[in-house]
């Protein structure tokens, strides 16, 4: 379980989240959708421990092996290890770092962290030409630089396989479906919705209903003025297209 408890957050010196309140159950995909502004990509790097968002009150607790971790008090590589992924809206490009090699370590961390064994280059290798397979991409796109070149839809792509490959308990995707044609988005959803466990717990951030049709939250969440205005199920996003922000 994630629970966000009376978190208030300043960037720049305005604060953007404002007594925030959010709990998410293990199992549940919850969605969040707001006007540009209201805060929505905040929240993701807050939970993230992005360094330019500074926290002013409040908690986000984990559960984690039987007790609760805070997250406030880790460092970003710390919040990953403990489970936590963030799907960018912006992925990075890191030219001379394949995309192999960079998976290879970050799941080799994952592994050390966990206690597990570190498997081998060929042996990640292996698994890697499996999973690409899931998320449309050719087996080529794992040796070039990381993202260095991929269009729109191949970074969002790539960040599924690297979900994927973690399998980490709480998933943010942070507006994945902008920018991406019909089939980069469906080829999204139905690997998340594939990865849907009654341990993990994901939240969607997006200003559309479209990715909501293919992925069924079971919570929605209208953000506005850095809090929770209005919670409830998909008829939400249908009143949402209907009414615009300011009608609901």
């Amino acid at each position: 379980m994630i629970s966000i408890k009376d978190l208030n957050v300043e960037v720049e010196g305005s604060k953007v989240l404002k007594n925030f309140n959010l709990t998410i159950e293990p199992g549940t995909i919850h969605a969040i959708m707001g006007p540009n502004g209201s805060g929505k990509s905040t929240l993701s790097k807050v939970i993230a421990r992005h360094p330019d968002y500074e926290v002013i009150s409040g908690e986000i607790k984990m559960d984690k092996d039987f007790s609760q971790i805070e997250l406030l008090d880790l460092d970003p590589d710390e919040v990953s290890l403990n489970g936590v992924f963030l799907a960018n809206q912006y992925p990075v490009e890191i030219p001379g770092v394949t995309n192999l090699d960079f998976l290879h370590s970050a799941f080799n961390n994952h592994c050390k962290f966990q206690g597990a064994d570190e498997i081998s280059r060929d042996e990640f290798e292996q698994m890697a030409l499996e999973k690409i397979k899931e998320v449309n991409l050719s087996p080529s796109f794992l040796y070039r630089g990381l993202n260095d070149g991929f269009s729109g839809g191949e970074k969002k792509r790539n960040e599924i396989l690297q979900m994927l490959l973690l399998n980490p308990q709480f998933s943010i995707f942070d507006e994945t479906d902008s920018g991406l044609d019909i089939d980069s988005l469906k080829t999204v959803c139905e690997c998340l919705n594939k990865s849907k466990s009654p341990e993990k717990s994901f939240l969607l951030i997006t200003h559309y209903k479209r990715i909501l049709d293919f992925i069924k939250p079971d919570y929605i969440h209208i953000l506005k003025d850095g809090a929770i205005q209005k919670t409830g199920g998909i008829d939400l996003a249908d009143e949402l297209e209907e009414k615009g922000y300011e009608g609901i």
